[in-house]
């Protein structure tokens, strides 16, 4: 008689919040009494600086203090939280007024690979969004697949493996590239050249490649991998919603003029109303556009949620879905459904978050495994592999791209132009490495949205929702789309074509 396979042991991802809490908390106390400290390297006035960094306990007064008093305000400032809500009024209209099911009824049709393979395009090309295309694409495109009557969590997870991974090296770029970009220059004029400039396109060669074959292999190893593991099919509750061409065209040009609006209103022209949502103390026209100051940088989520909000209001008039204002205000809470859980994982999380931020545990770790790096005595393709590595692990505990860079910048600049590599390769391989280690990740916020999505679509009491039993679904991809990745890499290194606009691998 053949032996029953014993049930493997799932927890819950609040329980599995909690205990990374417990053991975060505990390795502040351990590493704080044993002294572990980090030496973070810093640039400042044209000079670069060593800061001693120390980890912080938690488990003290101090500590307890913070837990106490910040609990609220941690959770009140994550601004995921805050982009998600925004987002979801816009595509709760959308759906309620039949508008999405009259942009996605065509595709019903569409082979799921080739579905497959668009989404994670579309997620790659998002970038250019930042993290506004988690919080816009991730509910969207669950939405999508529910129409095609495909299982939307499959489309939840594709299209966050298709931000996360692909968010290193989309066609567009974004503010990201523009931050990171600085600070590689930065590095390598107080380091080793003076007169280096970072350019935008520099890397635009590679970025392409990589991401049109990333979303090639990507669909091959999610339908391998991953589509097997779901129920192919998905069924719901169809409501009666008028379909009208009439009510689309309207809604379209509704959009289409909201565009132009403010399209209109971010040229930096020197016309009545031209460039009002730009921050005008900036000197470069991407500081000016998404900069800190800068109002349509601020409120990007604002504005795409008001053009879909206007698409949603005309198509449901028009076509008679939504008869009246109070219909209207009702319709815009209809993907809040079933994401009660969403809220609650999250305030869990601004706590791990906060707790890891507080007590330096993340820049310590951080510290050492860069400080490991530049300790070797290797160069060319060696180099490159332990980077690449290193740069996983960090995003473990330091998802923030910027955040992390400013730690491995100051170092991996000045180490990697001794090797011959330039800073514009350098910095696409922090990317690329950058965006492995967040998907692998729970400290990562956008994660912990995609969890809660998957739950809002599950339908199986067998198939619970779990941290690490998520991850350990979707972990065979990520590591083939890293080899992948590497690869492409390695390849482009070793043959010597250029991967950008007048600018090599090498020196």
């Amino acid at each position: 008689m053949a032996k029953k396979k014993k049930k493997e042991k799932q927890y819950g991802p609040v329980s599995v919040l909690l205990i990374l809490i417990g053991i975060v908390s505990i390795l502040s106390l351990i590493m704080s009494i044993l002294g572990i400290d980090g030496y973070k390297t810093v640039i400042q006035n044209g000079t670069m600086e060593t800061v001693l960094v120390t980890v912080k306990n938690i488990i003290s007064l101090d500590g307890i203090k913070f837990i106490v008093g910040n609990a609220v305000s941690n959770f009140r400032m994550l601004e995921p939280l805050v982009l998600i809500i925004i987002s979801l009024l816009g595509i709760s209209i959308c759906e309620k007024s039949g508008l999405l099911n009259a942009i996605f009824n065509p595709l019903k049709r569409v082979k799921l690979n080739i579905i497959i393979f668009l989404t994670l395009l579309i997620g790659i090309i998002s970038s250019v969004l930042g993290d506004n295309s988690y919080v816009i694409l991730i509910p969207l495109i669950g939405v999508m697949y529910k129409y095609l009557g495909k299982n939307p969590i499959l489309g939840v997870i594709t299209v966050f493996l298709g931000i996360t991974i692909g968010y290193g090296f989309g066609i567009f770029f974004n503010y990201n590239d523009y931050k990171l970009g600085s600070l590689s220059e930065l590095a390598a004029i107080v380091s080793i050249d003076k007169n280096y400039r970072y350019n935008l396109f520099s890397d635009l060669f590679i970025m392409v490649f990589s991401s049109i074959v990333i979303s090639l292999i990507g669909t091959l190893v999610i339908d391998k991998f991953l589509v097997n593991k779901l129920p192919k099919k998905y069924s719901y509750e169809e409501e009666e919603l008028i379909i009208s061409k009439k009510a689309k065209r309207i809604s379209f040009l509704g959009g289409l003029i909201l565009v132009l609006i403010f399209t209109y209103m971010v040229l930096p022209i020197n016309t009545i109303g031209a460039g009002i949502l730009l921050d005008k103390s900036a000197d470069r026209y991407m500081e000016q556009l998404f900069g800190s100051n800068s109002a349509f940088g601020n409120g990007l989520i604002i504005i795409i949620t008001i053009i879909m909000i206007t698409c949603g209001m005309l198509y449901g008039k028009f076509s008679g879905n939504i008869k009246n204002s109070h219909e209207f205000s009702l319709s815009m809470s209809k993907t809040f459904e079933n994401l009660g859980f969403m809220f609650v994982l999250m305030f869990f999380s601004s706590q791990l978050i906060a707790i890891i931020d507080w007590s330096n545990i993340g820049v310590v770790i951080g510290t050492k495994l860069i400080d490991f790096t530049s300790t070797l005595e290797i160069s060319g393709i060696f180099l490159i592999v332990i980077f690449f590595i290193v740069i996983v692990l960090m995003s473990l505990f330091i998802p923030g791209s910027i955040t992390k860079w400013e730690i491995v910048s100051p170092v991996a600049i000045p180490l990697f132009m001794r090797s011959n590599i330039t800073p514009n390769m350098t910095q696409f391989i922090f990317k690329a490495a950058d965006g492995i280690g967040k998907s692998l990740t729970p400290v990562f916020i956008y994660y912990i949205i995609t969890l809660a999505f998957i739950e809002k679509y599950r339908v199986s009491e067998k198939n619970q929702v779990s941290v690490f039993g998520t991850l350990k679904m979707i972990l065979p991809v990520i590591l083939i789309m890293a080899m992948v990745i590497l690869l492409i890499i390695i390849l482009w290194y070793i043959i010597g074509l250029p991967i950008g606009i007048g600018t090599y691998s090498t020196l």
